[in-house]
């Protein structure tokens, strides 16, 4: 897979992938919410692990930095 996915959002991706976590395993948030947070913040640290994002693959967006 091609890399599409910069630094920076990497970073805010396994942020909102801890803080998601955080949520739901505290019991902040609960119920079909918080599975639908869990399964998104499973995405978010996914996505930034292997630096591609499917949907930016098929909309054609690319946050990587252009190499010259």
């Amino acid at each position: 897979m091609k890399k599409n996915i910069g630094s920076a959002d990497r970073i805010i991706r396994i942020i909102l992938a801890v803080v998601f976590g955080a949520l739901y395993f505290t019991g902040t948030v609960t119920g079909t919410f918080g599975l639908i947070l869990l399964v998104l913040g499973g995405v978010f640290l996914l996505t930034s692990l292997i630096s591609s994002c499917p949907l930016y693959s098929l909309v054609g967006l690319s946050t990587c930095p252009v190499k010259s």
